[in-house]
């Protein structure tokens, strides 16, 4: 599979439009959408963007796979269709799709990680070129209060957007990632996961690839583990507990994100498959395209050919069962290419003719 490019955005060395956040056109709850051409604001960019067919160095191959999960090919059911799931997100059908053997990383990547993609290459992410990034209103840092931007997302109040929020500073000015740096990568956009890939000299996961990986075998259970959420009352995963969006308990021991390798891993050897972060997909999303039984949805499916949206799965800290559930494994989202959040980051894959040293799944 050829590794995806990056989607249109400002040029490198212009600032993007001004403007404010406008109502999003997919997937609000789970994450707002940047407006059309608006870039907030105050944009400077600092640098250029580094494209990664530009900044790609020569990579050994058995080097690039060390340490990933090898799933070997074949078929598993995938998709649900049961009670609790979104139909309107077009999970369903349950359908057999054969998947070939891949590589994915059995983590997200981390700030770490990504520290040094940008040093290596000089990278400047869309968050600090359009100058802002959505940040849930918790967890807003004090001194990045006067950053907080006019406007509003309807349905979705909770998310605001802040002058300065980047990776390096998640909750907007004043915050750090310095004792983060086994924390996922955040406020990254499929265009920026796609350039970190691309130098990695890996690619960004199909949708079919990322839900065969996270099922870890298990033939349509509710979650990478099971279908119970807290097996004998013990916390598999990173999501909201208490009263969304007002109280967070973190009875499962976090407020945001956790470390990357938090929690136990499936039975393939992935962590947090399910919460923390969601995770860009290379596929464009779609609710229908899937659904006809024909080679190219059943055959190491690559998404529709076109749409504004990219899929991201897994859900984050923030889902929880009274208000959206989309950390089962089957849940699917999207967000338009250049969006940037605070709940959203990415593990990335590679092609795999055979197993090579690393991780095999059983």
């Amino acid at each position: 599979m050829r590794p995806a490019q990056p989607d249109a955005g400002p040029p490198a060395g212009e600032p993007a439009p001004a403007g404010r956040p406008t109502p999003p056109e997919v997937s609000a709850c789970c994450g707002p959408s940047r407006p059309p051409a608006d870039g907030g604001p105050g944009t400077t960019p600092a640098a250029s963007r580094g494209r990664p067919s530009e900044r790609a160095p020569a990579r050994d191959r058995r080097a690039v796979v060390r340490g990933m999960v090898h799933v070997p090919g074949g078929p598993f059911r995938m998709g649900s269709e049961d009670p609790d799931t979104f139909a309107a997100d077009g999970e369903g059908p349950v359908r057999e799709v054969y998947v070939s053997g891949f590589h994915i990383d059995p983590k997200a990547v981390s700030n770490a990680q990504y520290a040094a993609f940008v040093r290596a290459t000089g990278y400047v992410t869309e968050a600090e070129r359009f100058g802002w990034s959505y940040v849930f209103h918790l967890l807003v840092a004090d001194a990045a209060r006067p950053a907080v931007m006019p406007g509003r997302i309807p349905g979705a109040p909770w998310w605001l957007p802040v002058r300065g929020a980047s990776w390096r500073c998640p909750e907007g000015p004043g915050s750090r990632v310095g004792d983060r740096q086994n924390h996922p990568v955040v406020h990254v956009s499929w265009n920026d996961a796609t350039a970190y890939a691309h130098w990695a000299g890996k690619r960004l996961p199909t949708e079919a690839e990322w839900e065969k990986a996270a099922r870890g075998g298990l033939d349509q259970a509710r979650y990478p583990w099971g279908d119970d959420l807290t097996p004998r009352g013990a916390h598999r995963c990173n999501i909201w507990q208490g009263e969304f969006p007002s109280v967070n308990t973190g009875a499962d021991g976090h407020l945001a994100t956790a470390p990357t390798d938090a929690f136990r891993p499936n039975a393939f050897g992935l962590y947090n498959t399910s919460g923390n972060v969601w995770e860009w997909c290379a596929d464009r999303f779609s609710v229908d395209w899937h659904r006809p039984d024909r080679p190219e949805t059943r055959r190491d499916p690559q998404g529709p050919p076109s749409g504004p949206g990219r899929v991201l799965r897994g859900g984050s800290y923030l889902c929880h069962d009274s208000y959206c559930n989309r950390y089962r494994v089957a849940a699917r989202t999207a967000n338009t290419p250049d969006s940037t959040t605070g709940h959203a980051g990415f593990r990335c894959a590679a092609d795999a003719d055979r197993p090579v040293t690393g991780h095999h799944a059983a």
